[in-house]
């Protein structure tokens, strides 16, 4: 889908772009498939903000996707819609006994199109099938990590992962960071990448529309006060005064690795996505 422009009837308007859903079916959701989302403004069941600058936003309601592709057959595509709730775009598939699901609509698919699910499928974009069946260098997304748990890979816009090799139990998947992965070839893939490529492009253009997502204002730690953050304080514009930036609580930042050390899906990864 192209990149739409406007004319800058104001300041923030002359660098706004947005997606042109010209191409979207121009329906209302499938009420079947909407469950009710509650905001919860980045806290826990305590009432702990554990996730900061989080709150307001439009409402939305969650499109129920089906990520495990788990009925076999094959069903047509009914329309293609935008969900709030994730970059990709989604298309209402209805199989032949009349059941309708959401799948994410890969780049190409279009109203009308079928799709397959199971092991005889063909290599076609928005065919799912386990990665045993597919040929090698096969760009794919919507990827299990476990079988039947449901795709957790490659699943954002204008994604795409590439099989590589497959070895007894397991294919070798390179993974959009680069890293390469072995995961079980039972697991069930997607053939193609996902729609709405040029999602990257949007300039949001204003700090409102970010505000429309849910997210609120981030205030930069060396504008802060000592007491308030370990950036703050000093006379004018201060160095962070420490060997590296840190969080508000003093952890470090910007670099510092997260992963733990000794983790249990360490021996599935064959190479770093970070590796030189």
């Amino acid at each position: 889908m192209a990149i739409k422009t406007y004319k800058p009837t104001t300041p923030s308007r002359r660098e706004m772009t947005s997606i042109d859903y010209s191409g979207l079916s121009k329906v209302a959701p499938e009420k079947s498939l909407l469950e009710p989302m509650k905001k919860t403004s980045g806290r826990n069941n305590t009432g702990r903000i554990t996730v900061r600058h989080r709150g307001g936003g439009n409402r939305r309601k969650y499109r129920v996707i089906d990520f495990k592709r788990d009925k076999i057959g094959t069903a047509n595509v009914l329309t293609l819609e935008y969900d709030p709730n994730r970059t990709a775009h989604i298309a209402l598939v209805q199989y032949e006994d009349g059941e309708k699901r959401y799948i994410i609509a890969p780049n190409g698919l279009k109203v009308g199109d079928t799709v397959t699910t199971g092991p005889s499928a063909d290599i076609k974009p928005g065919n799912a099938l386990p990665m045993a069946n597919i040929p090698v260098g096969t760009f794919i997304h919507n990827i299990e990590l476990y079988p039947g748990k449901g795709a957790q890979l490659a699943r954002s816009a204008g994604i795409q992962a590439q099989l590589m090799a497959k070895e007894g139990a397991y294919a070798l998947v390179r993974l959009p960071s680069g890293e390469l992965r072995n995961i079980p070839a039972n697991c069930m893939a997607t053939i193609g990448q996902v729609g709405n490529i040029d999602n990257e492009n949007i300039s949001l253009g204003k700090a409102g529309r970010r505000r429309h997502m849910g997210w609120r204002p981030t205030v930069r730690g060396s504008v802060m006060n000592p007491c308030d953050h370990p950036h703050g304080g000093g006379e004018g514009k201060s160095p962070i005064g420490r060997p590296g930036p840190v969080t508000p609580w003093g952890k470090p930042a910007l670099g510092y690795k997260t992963r733990e050390k000794h983790h249990r899906s360490d021996k599935f990864i064959v190479k770093r996505r970070n590796a030189k």
